[in-house]
């Protein structure tokens, strides 16, 4: 697994180099890839040795160009993502018409089978479902859904950072904290927490039933322009983390999940307000 994904890295950081203001950390790579930090970790050892990523000499991670031997191997896939965000706000409008499979597997360059298949996935974690005979349609979002599963999140959370705690690595924190910096939003800090609670039921809890809502967070801030907002609440938890305050952590924590909830509110109104005009 990490020799695949050290090859898609490789080849992205390739074809989008980072610009010089964007963070090249350990917890900023999980971020983008959408990947825990365990895989980030052994991809980043193989990346230096191939001579793509180095050390500056302040030990930061800093990218050197790209390697043939790393050339990409693996197909973006971009149609997934473009799928995935076509139907998260098809969800967030309140959409019910039903997918049209064959203009939408024409539009995504796919064949119908495929389609039918991601779909399937998608549906499994939340995004759609199928009603027989008429075909796929968007999830239907309601606050109701997003205060339930925020009460969830928070208990399931809270209990992730108290299984955490004795494995918290203050490097990574302080890498997590960095990549926070002002407005620039990374939400790896979460997956970190599940991460170190090494419990497998639990981190199967936040996959298989927190997709659809962790897309939804991850595209609500950006949306509502509370990114820095949010940043700023990571900050918190984070100091409070190298601080080694468990109470603190704990308090602003919780905060920030229930947070969340204003935020999606705020773009359901901008959203269907403006479906409706």
């Amino acid at each position: 697994m990490s020799t695949t994904l050290s090859q898609f890295i490789a080849a992205d950081l390739t074809l989008h180099p980072p610009a010089p203001d964007q963070p090249l950390t350990l917890a900023a790579l999980a971020a983008r890839y959408k990947v825990s930090l365990t895989p980030v970790r052994q991809a980043v050892r193989e990346l230096i040795a191939a001579g793509v990523l180095g050390k500056s000499a302040t030990g930061r991670l800093c990218y050197l160009g790209s390697q043939p031997a790393l050339a990409p191997t693996l197909p973006r896939r971009a149609w997934e993502a473009e799928l995935r965000r076509d139907v998260l706000h098809r969800s967030l409008l309140g959409d019910q018409e039903f997918l049209r499979e064959e203009a939408l597997a024409e539009h995504l360059a796919i064949g119908r089978t495929v389609l039918r298949q991601e779909l399937h996935r998608l549906a499994g974690q939340g995004f759609v479902e199928h009603v027989p005979r008429c075909g796929w349609r968007a999830r239907t979002l309601t606050l109701a859904e997003v205060e339930d599963w925020l009460r969830i999140r928070e208990r399931l959370e809270l209990l992730a950072l108290e299984l955490a705690w004795p494995h918290l690595e203050p490097e990574t924190l302080t890498q997590l904290r960095d990549s926070n910096a002002g407005a620039r939003l990374d939400n790896a800090l979460h997956g970190y927490l599940i991460e170190c609670a090494q419990s497998p039921l639990l981190a199967t809890l936040f996959t298989q039933h927190g997709a659809y809502f962790t897309a939804l967070f991850d595209h609500a801030a950006p949306e509502t322009r509370m990114e820095e907002t949010m940043a700023a609440q990571h900050r918190a938890i984070l100091e409070a983390l190298l601080d080694r305050d468990l109470d603190r952590a704990t308090a602003t924590l919780s905060a920030h999940i229930r947070a969340q909830r204003r935020i999606v509110e705020k773009l359901l109104g901008q959203l269907r307000g403006e479906s409706e005009q």
